[in-house]
Formats: C-alpha cells, structure tokens, sequence
C-alpha cells in the first residue's frame, strides 16, 4: 500500500471513530509503529489531526486566525450564542471569553438586563460600550492578537480580584478524553483563571471544537459545568460527556419557568 493511500485511510477511520491508536493502526496496516508514527506526524504538520500520547484526535478548525473564524459555522454559534444568553440572570457578575461564538453571545443580550461583564476581550468590552445597563471591567495586559484578546502576568493578576457566577469559556476543542483544549499556550493559562474564579463555567459548543483536539491543554472536562450545544449534535459524544458529571443543553429546549 503507498503511503498516500495509507494517509487517506488514517483520515477516513479517524473521521468515522473520532480517534485513532498507534498500535492499532499498525496492526491494522501491518507496519511497524515507528511508520505510524511518521505518518501522523506528517498529517498533523499539514493540519490534518491532532497528535496525542498514543494516537491521534481530529484537528479543530476553530484555531484559525480571529478574521478567519468569523464565517465558519456562524448559524451554529449564532444557536449556541443565544441559547447561552438565557442562562445569564440580572445582578451576576459574569466572565465572558473573547472568541466568534462570544461576540454573538453578547448580541443576544436584553436591553434591560442588569449585569457586570468581565472580559479580557476588547471587542467584547467594545460590543457592550452601548449597553444601557451592563457594567463592564476589562482585563488588562499584553495584547495576543490572533485571537484578539489580553495575556500574560498582568490578567491573571487583574483575574485573581474577581469572584463571578458565570464564565463563558472559548475553547477550539473540546474532546471526552482530550478535555478542553485551545491553540495557544498563554491562553489556556488566562482560561484556567478564569474558570478558578467563577461558580459555574459553561462552554458554547459550536460544530467544529466537538470531538477535536488543540496543542495546548485548558484542563479535563471538569473545569466545566455546561455545556451548550446544537441540537443535532453526536448522541454519542453527549452521553460520554453526561457520563462525567456535566450538564448538556441543547438549543431547541425551553427556558424554565
């Protein structure tokens, strides 16, 4: 078999199972571990997969630049954004991350609610300039401008003052045994922070971060306490999250009264 058609087949199964094995690929294709190995490394390099200890993950396409990112599964953010507006209540004080499914979170906030934002996002502190009754405190410190947003010793400084009731957790991938898993390691340090800082974390699932993987590890699916996602998301994948203890929300169900 040539290593191209090799390549392919690695792709096609990871595609259908969600994540490959070294050892079992190499003895699927009766090669040794080592060629394993070198084709997922040459895969990953192209931005095919996501290397991890022992195997593979599918790569997310949610760490492309922050331009990029705007038109990629916008109606599904757009699903997800809205219904994760309805978890927020009047008098919270409430951490929300910089991302494209963020900004559409804010977009769907009334105009009579009454909240603090937190944020290290200027495009979310700016998208909230006009909001009559929503306070916001922005997190300073070196500007990371792929994904528009503060890092470094300054925010996590800035975000051990607060205590919030909610965090609205941006992440690229987010995988039952991977966890939460972003594209940059300073990042991942500020999300941990936050996450530290509030009662509950939730995180606006969109399409492209589930069952996929990113270099830089947040932490296990722990941190959270929600998830929203759309509702024709992987049954499957639902179930092995509930199975940790994490509570799924799917964007058809209705608010309680």
């Amino acid at each position: 078999m040539l290593t191209t058609q090799r390549k392919q087949l690695i792709l096609e199964k990871l595609e259908a199972e969600g994540q490959v094995q070294s050892k079992a690929l190499s003895t699927l294709f009766a090669v040794s571990e080592d060629t394993i190995r070198r084709d997922l490394r040459e895969l990953a390099a192209e931005g095919r997969l996501q290397r991890v200890h022992g195997g593979a993950l599918p790569s997310s396409s949610a760490i492309a630049p922050f331009a990029e990112r705007k038109s990629v599964k916008m109606d599904a953010k757009k699903n997800v954004a809205r219904k994760g507006a309805q978890l927020i209540s009047d008098g919270q004080v409430v951490i929300i991350d910089g991302g494209t499914t963020t900004s559409e979170l804010i977009r769907f906030l009334p105009p009579d609610l009454k909240i603090t934002v937190v944020t290290h996002s200027p495009g979310i502190a700016l998208g909230l300039v006009e909001h009559p009754s929503i306070e916001v405190i922005l997190i300073g410190g070196r500007l990371y401008k792929h994904s528009i947003v503060t890092v470094g010793a300054a925010a996590i400084e800035g975000i051990e003052k607060i205590h919030a009731d909610l965090f609205f957790m941006g992440v690229t991938g987010i995988h039952p045994d991977a966890g939460l898993t972003t594209g940059d390691f300073e990042e991942a340090s500020i999300k941990r922070a936050f996450s530290g800082r509030a009662a509950e974390t939730v995180v606006l699932a969109s399409p492209e971060k589930i069952n996929t993987a990113s270099s830089f590890v947040i932490g296990d699916l722990s941190l959270v306490n929600t998830i929203v996602v759309e509702d024709d998301t992987d049954r499957a994948w639902i179930n092995a999250v509930k199975e940790k203890g994490i509570s799924v929300v799917m964007t058809s169900e209705r608010e309680e009264a």
